[in-house]
């Protein structure tokens, strides 16, 4: 640093650094084609590491940027559901027997739907009853209740120590740093299954524990950014989302991540269909609509009905 204030300037800089190498090494006993490939290969390694690090500062600023957007969407669709009127689980069928469209559809609260027909009178030949159940995975166990939090926002979260985001493919966290902390103070050691960031000469560091999953170390970096450590591993696995960074951390529901429309070209055709799904569904459930897996069995419901008119379900309710 001291070198380059005296340059005053990129020419100069490397200028001393070349003129240092000719009088104090022996770099220039080497070919000129050997001394060109060293200069090029170090040229083309930074150069990598640069067009990384003005990706990750642009990406940082963007989704600060859309941060307010995402809590003003998420007011507005939490004031929406609120004012949506409350289901109490039922399908009501006209005294007629027959069923009316309009009516907001039931969202089911087990993997079972029943048709319950009414008590049948002394005028009835017959009651008719139909019970249908759907089989599902751990069948009679109560369903979890609805998570009702909202998207996490940059799909990570925050912990007292860092705040993190994540794409797919890479993930970001920054650490804030003690005012005055310059670059050569930290150490930052970054490996596949595990992270340390300390201070030199501070007994405790401010970071270090086991990654959720492994990253990539040769393609990971750190920067230096407003007084933040900025590190941005690249996942070794591009199909899946963390739950957090360190393992033993606060977790986030990766069921609520909200991937970017831009990306979603670069997914296999099986995986974009699921992320696509999860999309559909959690926008559904921010307007009080059915999911698919909802829609999928009133659509059932609609079509077995149809197919018996000769059966009577004035009165009954579907649960």
């Amino acid at each position: 640093m001291s070198v380059a204030q005296q340059a005053q300037g990129i020419e100069p800089l490397l200028d001393h650094l070349f003129s240092f190498l000719r009088r104090k090494t022996d770099f220039y006993s080497a070919s000129k084609e050997k001394i060109n490939d060293i200069v090029k290969e170090a040229v083309a390694k930074h150069q990598h590491l640069a067009d990384k690090e003005k990706l990750a500062r642009e990406k940082l600023e963007k989704e600060k940027k859309l941060k307010k957007e995402k809590e003003e969407q998420e007011k507005a669709a939490a004031a929406a559901k609120k004012s949506t009127p409350v289901d109490d689980g039922f399908i009501e069928l006209s005294e007629d027997g027959s069923f009316d469209a309009s009516l907001p559809p039931a969202a089911p609260t087990s993997g079972k739907s029943s048709v319950v027909p009414p008590v049948a009178s002394t005028s009835t030949a017959s009651t008719t009853s139909i019970t249908e159940k759907a089989t599902t995975e751990g069948n009679g166990e109560e369903e979890e209740e609805e998570d009702k939090t909202p998207p996490p926002i940059g799909n990570g979260g925050k912990t007292d120590k860092y705040v993190w985001t994540q794409t797919l493919s890479e993930l970001t966290v920054n650490i804030h740093l003690p005012p005055g902390t310059k670059t050569k103070m930290l150490d930052v050691q970054i490996k596949n299954s595990s992270i340390k960031v300390s201070i030199k000469g501070q007994a405790s560091p401010l970071v270090q524990g086991e990654l959720h999953k492994r990253v990539m170390v040769d393609d990971s970096l750190w920067t230096l950014e407003d007084g933040d450590l900025v590190i941005t591993f690249t996942k070794e696995n591009k199909m899946e989302w963390w739950k957090c960074v360190l393992v033993g951390d606060a977790e986030i529901n990766t069921q609520k991540v909200q991937p970017e429309n831009s990306k979603l070209n670069d997914l296999d055709s099986e995986t974009r269909q699921t992320v696509e799904k999860m999309m559909y569904d959690q926008r559904q459930k921010a307007m009080g609509l059915p999911t698919s897996e909802e829609q999928s069995k009133q659509d059932m419901l609609k079509k077995f009905m149809a197919a018996h008119p000769e059966m009577d379900f004035s009165n009954a309710k579907f649960t």
